[in-house]
C-alpha cells in the first residue's frame, strides 16, 4: 500500500514538472515570436572565408552602418523600418558596390529584403536575440559562401542609438526585455527553442 501511494506521489510530482517545464517553455516561444516580429537584423555574407573576402565584408558593413541612422531617423516600428529600407535598397546597394570597386573586387552584390533563420546570438552589449526567422537586409557579395555577420538594425543594436531613437525597452515588453538580458548559457530553453524553430524553419 506505501508502495503504491509512493508511486502516485511520484506520478503526480512528474507530471506536475512536465506540465510546468511545458508551459514555460510555451510562454518563452511566445515571447521569441514577440521579439522576433519587432526587430529588423542586417545579414551579410562575404564572398568566401579568405581573409581578403572576410575583411571586405566588414568594410561594406562598416559604410551601410554608417547610413544607417539617416535610414531609420524616425522609425517608430518594425513596419516602418522595413519600409525605410525598403526606399533606401538601390542606395544600400551602390553603397556596397561602391566600396568593393574601390577595394579592387568585381564581385557582384545581391540586396534583398526577406525572411532568414538565425540561430541564438548574444551579442557585445549582453544582448542575446532567440533562435528562429526574422526580417532582414541580406546583403551577399559575390557567391556568397563565406562566414555571415549579423546585427539588428532596428532597434539600433549594431551602433549606438541617436537621441530619440527607439530602444529594445521601447518596443518589448518587460518579460521579453528580461529574456534578452538573460544568460543564454544557463538558460536551458534557449537552446530547446532554437533546435524547434531550425525544424520549423526547414520545414517552410
Amino acid at each position: 500500500m506505501k508502495n503504491k501511494n509512493f508511486q502516485i506521489i511520484v506520478s503526480s510530482l512528474l507530471i506536475a514538472f512536465i506540465f510546468s517545464s511545458y508551459m514555460s517553455l510555451s510562454s518563452f516561444m511566445a515571447s521569441g515570436e514577440n521579439i522576433r516580429n519587432n526587430v529588423l537584423r542586417l545579414h551579410i555574407k562575404a564572398n568566401s572565408d579568405s581573409d581578403e573576402d572576410q575583411s571586405l565584408k566588414l568594410k561594406v558593413r562598416d559604410e551601410i552602418l554608417k547610413e544607417s541612422p539617416e535610414i531609420f531617423s524616425g522609425v517608430k516600428n518594425l513596419k516602418d523600418a522595413v519600409k525605410n529600407c525598403e526606399n533606401a535598397k538601390k542606395k544600400i546597394q551602390k553603397t556596397a558596390e561602391k566600396v568593393i570597386r574601390e577595394n579592387g573586387y568585381d564581385y557582384s552584390v545581391k540586396t534583398e529584403i526577406g525572411r532568414s533563420f538565425f540561430p541564438v546570438k548574444t551579442y557585445e552589449n549582453e544582448v542575446t536575440l532567440p533562435a528562429g526567422d526574422y526580417t532582414a537586409l541580406k546583403i551577399t557579395i559575390g557567391e556568397g559562401k563565406g562566414h555571415n555577420w549579423w546585427c539588428v538594425m532596428f532597434p539600433p543594436l549594431c551602433l549606438p542609438a541617436a537621441e530619440g531613437e527607439k530602444t529594445l525597452s521601447d518596443v518589448l515588453d518587460e518579460n521579453e526585455e528580461s529574456l534578452v538580458k538573460s544568460n543564454p548559457k544557463y538558460e536551458f530553453r534557449f537552446k530547446i527553442a532554437e533546435l524547434f524553430e531550425k525544424i520549423c524553419s526547414k520545414s517552410k
